[in-house]
């Protein structure tokens, strides 16, 4: 039984613990103090809530440490998002959901392109953003029409987003999966099988496969689609092979914490317990996540890149996993000695062949290749990251 004096006691805690994140809020942002005191206040509650419910930091014994660890890891995510500003800090999460959902968004009986999936991408996740907002408002007893009006609501609000969509929801025999891969997995099992056909490709009478003859039509390849749904492994060996080759090439290369950190992220632990298993601190796994971003980086544009683009259905029979429009302008945007690099490695030319022929040695067609691929990587994701700005502020 809880006694009058634990009561004030703990309402002291609480109010201390919103001035503190009331504070931090006014000191790192230019919001005014009104603002950053509400602000606090949901940041605390929504903490709260979550010591109470979680049974591992009630039996820790040390629960306002629990509390005040909780409040500046959300302090800080709504600062990241507020210094990256309103179209930076959209762009930022709609890239990480992205990321998230990308392998579930369409149903394993069906292959979709890469720009296919972009496309169901956008469709969920404008939805996936209202339900945010409607969650925010549900457990913070806001009302109905709340909308963020400041820049720091709009950061909370994002902020919040992301912690929604990694809620994790126990499933049966023990199991768990984040909030919104599973809204992924529904959203893609009500979408009609020929709705992952690819448009742009259709429109302009190109075949989805990699059959450059062109005896199918695009007709009779949607109708064999829609009567074939018989599951393709393909797509999972694909990725089997790609995570085992990954791994592979971080030990080959000294990089064994790399390694650990990639299987640990396959398992979507939170950030939290990953640094708990790996005994890091939040610096150190900072610089960790940064080398072995660089190292996945070289793997997918370098090392294996053929193995990568395949199973991202962006190889080079597929543009590059561009739509037209977009392969059109990358293809302008290349100097005549990149056409013709592209055009080799189309046709399947080695790598020393291919520097003979341009006058270079392999290293620098190595090097240039890398680039190509970036270039072509960066306006892929364009689309992915939101690049088009919305007037939703």
């Amino acid at each position: 039984m809880v006694t009058g004096s634990q009561q004030e006691a703990d309402r002291q805690d609480t109010e201390t613990l919103v001035e503190r994140v009331a504070r931090d809020l006014h000191q790192s942002t230019r919001a005014s103090q009104g603002n950053c005191q509400t602000v606090a206040a949901r940041i605390v509650e929504e903490v709260e809530r979550t010591c109470t419910q979680s049974q591992r930091i009630q039996a820790s014994g040390e629960v306002a440490a629990w509390a005040d660890k909780l409040a500046r890891h959300r302090v800080q995510q709504c600062l990241n998002y507020y210094r990256l500003g309103s179209r930076g800090g959209r762009v930022e999460l709609h890239s990480t959901l992205s990321a998230i959902i990308y392998r579930y968004i369409t149903p394993p009986s069906v292959q979709s392109s890469y720009y296919g999936r972009l496309q169901l991408i956008e469709d969920f996740l404008q939805g996936f953003y209202v339900e945010s907002l409607n969650a925010l408002r549900r457990e913070f007893d806001l009302e109905a029409t709340y909308s963020p009006r400041t820049l720091l609501e709009l950061s909370e609000y994002m902020a919040f987003t992301e912690r929604y969509a990694k809620r994790r929801i126990t499933l049966k025999r023990g199991r768990s999966q984040q909030l919104v891969i599973l809204r992924a997995q529904t959203f893609a099992q009500q979408q009609p099988p020929e709705f992952a056909v690819d448009l742009d490709r259709a429109g302009d009478g190109k075949p989805n496969d990699t059959d450059t003859t062109w005896s199918d039509t695009p007709t009779s390849q949607v109708r064999d689609r829609m009567v074939d749904l018989t599951p393709d492994p393909t797509d999972d060996l694909l990725r089997s092979r790609v995570i085992d080759e990954l791994i592979a090439y971080l030990e080959a290369n000294n990089q064994s914490e790399c390694a650990d950190y990639f299987v640990l992220r396959l398992q979507d632990l939170p950030t939290q317990e990953i640094e708990a298993i790996l005994g890091l601190t939040s610096r150190q796994r900072d610089y960790l996540q940064q080398r072995f971003k660089y190292h996945l980086i070289r793997f997918a544009l370098s090392h294996r890149w053929e193995l990568v683009h395949e199973w991202l259905d962006a190889d080079l029979d597929r543009d590059l996993g561009m739509a037209s429009s977009q392969w059109q302008s990358f293809l302008n945007s290349c100097s005549s000695e990149e056409v013709e690099l592209l055009q080799r490695k189309r046709r399947g030319e080695s790598e020393d062949n291919i520097a003979q022929q341009l006058g270079r040695t392999p290293t620098q067609i190595r090097r240039r290749w890398f680039q190509l691929l970036k270039r072509a990587w960066e306006i892929r994701n364009e689309r992915v990251s939101g690049g088009d700005e919305r007037s939703d502020e």
